[in-house]
């Protein structure tokens, strides 16, 4: 199954909250995320049985990849139960899950049971202050760092260290991020400060561009390519020419990757995004709760799949301010 682009459908991330416990000031700003902020009701979210028959469907479809994401997705009571329920899926050969880490110490042996095979973890620094200046909950990186500990004891190796780069608030931490990371078996990821939705005040200015982050840790050690690990892999890859590991940077602001896009993305509250810049989604919840069968169902899939043509990172100068999308928070990152 092709979109308009050629590009095959291979991998679905599952929102299963929109709630999380950081105001990450890219993804949930206190402004507009605050005590007041009417976030999903249970009754909309997806139960794990109706996320389950969807994955099936999706796997009909050709996916095999599956992320589990949020908000915080360690929110969701009885994540594990959910995992193992989607690692029944014939044709599903990877399950992985995005996570603050908050609480990943006290899940990480219950999930890698269930059939959790990868986890990336969000850490923007190693000092509390610049990451509180980050996560805005002065929530301590201690605990973080204990929960990366926990995964990887558990077998979720290599657990994948996602860095998001601003300038001006934690770009001053690249280099110290990459020797606590270098020789741990774990792979750290720089990822460009994103114009993901339309609240965290995104400016180009804030961009500190993958060429000038492989740049500042090339010039304290020496690192060359690395061919990725699959199609589609988001991720540059760049491996330490000492032999202490390897490193990543996702460059979707200086460097789109639409052109190999394999991601579909569903809401905790069943819409099917086909983008993570989407201005809206396509209802999977309500023709689930109707009634629609299998058949109906891989139907809408697949017409919605085979329509796409975004490639919203390739049109970002033009499209910047005057574009509604999404927020990151709602569909996952």
């Amino acid at each position: 199954m092709l979109d308009t682009r050629a590009r095959p459908l291979h991998d679905l991330r599952i929102s299963v909250t929109d709630r999380c416990n950081f105001r990450c000031t890219y993804c949930m700003p206190k402004t507009i995320f605050g005590r007041d902020f009417a976030f999903l009701p249970r009754s909309e979210l997806l139960s794990f049985e109706e996320i389950t028959r969807l994955a099936r469907l999706f796997a009909d479809e050709g996916v095999s990849k599956l992320r589990l994401t949020g908000g915080e997705p360690l929110l969701r009571k009885d994540l594990d139960q959910l995992v193992a329920m989607l690692a029944t899926v014939e044709g599903i050969d990877d399950i992985a899950l995005t996570t603050n880490g908050s609480a990943l110490a006290a899940h990480a042996d219950r999930l890698r049971r269930a059939g959790l095979r990868r986890v990336s973890v969000s850490l923007d620094a190693l000092d509390d202050d610049t990451f509180a200046a980050m996560n805005d909950v002065a929530f301590p990186v201690s605990r973080v760092l204990t929960g990366i500990d926990a995964a990887a004891r558990a077998g979720l190796r290599p657990v994948k260290v996602n860095m998001v780069v601003k300038r001006g608030v934690n770009d001053a931490r690249i280099v110290e991020m990459a020797d606590h990371f270098r020789g741990s078996g774990h792979i750290l990821r720089f990822i460009e400060y994103m114009d993901v939705g339309t609240t965290n005040g995104w400016r180009m200015d804030d961009v500190v561009p993958a060429a000038e982050i492989l740049a500042r840790i090339d010039a304290r050690w020496p690192i060359e390519p690395v061919d990725p690990s699959y199609a589609g892999e988001v991720a540059s890859r760049y491996r330490y020419r000492d032999g202490a590991g390897e490193i990543g940077v996702i460059a979707s602001v200086t460097q789109p990757f639409c052109g190999g896009c394999t991601r579909v993305r569903l809401s905790a509250d069943g819409k099917l995004y086909t983008c993570l810049f989407a201005a809206r989604g396509h209802d999977l919840r309500g023709p689930l709760r109707q009634g629609a069968t299998d058949a109906e169902l891989r139907t809408l899939i697949r017409s919605t799949w085979e329509r796409r043509a975004d490639r919203y990172s390739e049109l970002r100068r033009a499209r910047t301010e005057r574009t509604p999308r999404i927020e990151m928070s709602y569909i996952g990152g």
